[in-house]
């Protein structure tokens, strides 16, 4: 199995729900993200979703925008992510998951990206804007590379598209809970639940719930219909407003919160 495999069947048999974190790379400098994923391992994430900074990040609300903007303005870039995940794996196997947009990994070249991120540490790839129907050829190559291309699920999708989206998922399946874009927001977590249910007699593989998670209390919300939760914007607004501290807190807090729940 893959980190990111052992790593969910391992709290699955636990009986603890899956805590995926997301940083942007490159927000607050390079040193930085390094040094702020490791210490998010260390109170609390299961797996880190790095981010890589893009432009025109179409699924991403204020918060993340705003992050990818910084981290260009830093200058990061793929060559330069792949150096962070480099100097990740010298001290930590915690799973590592990019969270990117189609363009960039195209320019890149797919077999190259896979290569290049699968022998740098990382375990697979989340691209928001590359429909299932389309995503044949990078899926086939990370299939042959043993790199997780994250499938969706939302509380739109049909039950005939569940049943191919969920069909070769592996990793997590990433279970939108809302109609939208990245962001702390109340949200009603049952509209979400309802389709992870369905989602369930397709497939053996974790289902994950995201966006919209704001507070421990959310995430336990979010945490009775899935097998894990991911937060984002909640952890990235005080690491990019200089405090990371607090961003640490809410993650320890959530952990001990899942911890307490399951």
């Amino acid at each position: 199995m893959t980190r990111l495999e052992q790593k969910m069947t391992a709290l699955k048999e636990a009986g603890r729900k899956a805590l995926i974190i997301y940083i942007t790379a490159g927000a607050t400098g390079v040193k930085e993200t390094v040094g702020i994923v490791r210490e998010a391992e260390r109170v609390g994430a299961d797996v880190i979703e790095l981010g890589l900074p893009f432009s025109d990040p179409m699924a991403d609300g204020p918060v993340i925008q705003e992050a990818s903007v910084m981290a260009l303005k830093n200058g990061t870039n793929l060559a330069g992510i792949l150096d962070m995940v480099c100097e990740i794996r010298k001290r930590s196997a915690v799973p590592l998951v990019g969270m990117g947009y189609i363009n960039n990994v195209h320019h890149y070249g797919y077999e190259r990206f896979v290569h290049d991120f699968k022998a740098a540490g990382m375990d697979g790839i989340i691209v928001p804007d590359l429909p299932h129907e389309e995503s044949k050829a990078l899926r086939t190559i990370c299939a042959g590379e043993a790199f997780h291309l994250a499938e969706f699920i939302t509380p739109g999708t049909r039950e005939a598209r569940m049943k191919k989206t969920c069909k070769g998922a592996s990793g997590f399946i990433y279970c939108v809970s809302n109609n939208g874009v990245t962001g702390v927001r109340k949200t009603d977590y049952t509209v979400i639940g309802a389709v992870c249910k369905k989602a369930r007699s397709y497939t053996k593989t974790p289902l994950a719930i995201g966006f919209g998670i704001g507070s421990p209390k959310a995430a336990v919300e979010a945490a009775a219909y899935a097998d894990g939760v991911i937060v984002g914007s909640a952890v990235v607004k005080p690491i990019i407003s200089g405090n990371r501290k607090g961003a640490m807190e809410l993650i320890r807090a959530m952990r001990t919160a899942l911890d307490q729940a399951y």
